[in-house]
């Protein structure tokens, strides 16, 4: 036996372990696209979905093909993982075990679909009792999205370790990258990463936790693991007296703020356990299930999404789908308003109360830590305490009513706020699910938003071009010696609804 391994590996794996590495990596990465390519869908499939069964299986193989490792436990001795990560390994496998048998019992047959009608009953099997229904399942499905976070970390982990020691082809030159001098007291580049310089830098400098992600994200670096790891260890320094640092919640604006997207930075800062402690109320909603049949994220992912919708946004990335609001962005004074409030929108569900009331405190608390004027605080909190307003006019009003309109303004009174609650409202329903949005519920933000700003007599009115306005110029271009008279006599015929049936 030992002589048949010995040929396998001199002549089976020979030199081909880069070849094999990237062949596994980029198989995981197609079936991710083929089960959704996120780990907080909230129907999962345990097996072949992100963070699932099937990445455990691919880190193992990894492991067992580069290090010719045969137990668990190997994996420490070749210093890929620490004790610590190995015992996380462990119970995220266990776990997702035991999940997919009890949905192989439950169903009677092969199952890897963790879908919303069969989670009460393997929360009940796998021990989570509760009179409340609601109640069992969330705490289920917070343990389940704890242990595909876990195989994420563990994932950045291996592959970094992989190309650290050129096991695998390595992802992007970094000519480009520098530190200034500030930064260089605190983290170095290591290869194609950032990294910290000595090992008690967080607990010398605990706002530096925030910097490492702040220049990961502004010089688009990856993080090394051994930062990573550091992090882990000094998490507890993230407690109620950090929380008033200074220069911590600069840094976490400017995050929030940057050029580069936030949905990345905050995913990572997510998943090395930095953002919920940073932000309590956040860490509250980590895992946090909803109970519909529209949303296909949990909360907090929800909202991570929403903040990279924004940012599309704002930066012009998505005017073809969301022409109006890509239009209206570069016209709002107060960005950083905006994306707090999108940042603290559902930040209160599962409270058991109304989320969006709760939602307010916790903006106010949060906008006047990082430093909002008071003005500031008051429209950052008139946002998420009616960030549901807006849709619910648009989509249950009769929009040729003009009682409609007049309480429509009369509750946002400025034209600034207008905006905001649009933009807010188009990022909230495009991060719901991946085809909630369509250009039907974008005519009827349009109508409302121009029928409102009219009825503030605004003067804005240079907007992208509605839906009527494209028909006639495509009857223009068709007809071109057709009257004018008669294209405004068309024209003023029927709402934006009618002529989008039109385009």
């Amino acid at each position: 036996c030992q002589h048949l391994m010995q040929r396998f590996w001199d002549e089976v794996v020979g030199e081909s372990t880069v070849e094999f590495v990237e062949a596994k990596l980029k198989e995981r990465d197609h079936r991710h696209l083929r089960f959704g390519d996120s780990r907080y869908r909230l129907e999962p499939n345990v097996k072949e979905g992100k963070g699932g069964l099937r990445d455990l299986h691919t880190l193992w193989w990894l492991a067992r093909y580069v290090y010719r490792v045969t137990s668990f436990d190997d994996m420490t001795e070749h210093d890929m993982l620490s004790r610590e990560e190995l015992r996380a390994f462990r119970d995220a496998s266990r776990l997702l075990l035991r999940v997919r048998i009890f949905l192989h019992y439950h169903s009677d047959h092969a199952d890897e679909r963790l879908t919303f009608d069969k989670q009460l009953a393997i929360a009940r099997l796998m021990g989570f009792g509760n009179s409340n229904p609601n109640l069992a399942i969330t705490r289920f499905m917070r343990r389940y999205f704890i242990a595909v976070r876990t195989v994420g970390s563990l994932t950045r982990i291996i592959c970094a370790l992989l190309e650290d020691e050129k096991k695998r082809k390595p992802q992007k030159p970094l000519g480009w990258a520098t530190l200034n001098a500030t930064d260089a007291d605190y983290f170095r580049l290591e290869g194609e990463r950032l990294t910290i310089a000595n090992d008690d830098i967080f607990h010398q400098h605990p706002a530096a936790i925030l910097a490492l992600f702040h220049i990961a994200q502004e010089q688009s670096l990856d993080i090394h693991p051994h930062a990573l790891r550091a992090i882990t260890r000094c998490l507890p320094v993230i407690h109620g007296n950090f929380h008033q640092n200074q220069e911590a919640n600069h840094i976490f604006l400017r995050i929030l703020r940057s050029d580069k997207n936030p949905e990345i930075t905050l995913r990572r800062m997510n998943e090395a356990g930095v953002l919920g402690r940073f932000i309590p109320e956040f860490g509250r909603i980590i895992g946090q299930t909803q109970f519909n049949m529209y949303h296909v994220y949990t909360v907090d992912e929800h909202i991570l999404v929403a903040l990279g919708i924004l940012h599309a946004i704002d930066k012009g990335q998505v005017r073809d789908e969301a022409p109006l609001a890509s239009d209206i962005m570069p016209r709002i004074t107060q960005k950083h308003v905006l994306y707090l409030a999108l940042f603290c929108h559902d930040i209160a569900k599962g409270r058991g109360g109304d989320h969006s009331e709760l939602g307010e405190m916790v903006a106010v608390k949060l906008a006047r830590r990082f430093g909002f004027s008071e003005e500031e605080c008051e429209t950052t909190a008139w946002l998420v305490r009616n960030h549901l307003f807006y849709s619910d006019t648009a989509f249950k009003r009769d929009l040729n009513d003009p009682k409609t309109i007049a309480d429509f303004v009369a509750f946002v009174r400025t034209p600034e706020r207008l905006k905001l609650l649009l933009v807010l409202t188009v990022a909230d329903i495009r991060a719901v699910a991946p085809n909630v949005w369509n250009e039907w519920k974008g005519v009827l933000m349009r109508d409302l938003f121009t029928r409102a700003m009219q009825a503030m007599g605004s003067t804005e009115t240079d907007f992208a071009a509605r839906p009527r306005d494209a028909v006639m110029s495509a009857l223009s271009d068709y007809f071109p010696n057709l009257p004018p008279r008669l294209l405004e006599r068309y024209q003023a015929l029927g709402s934006d609804a009618f002529w989008a049936g039109c385009t």
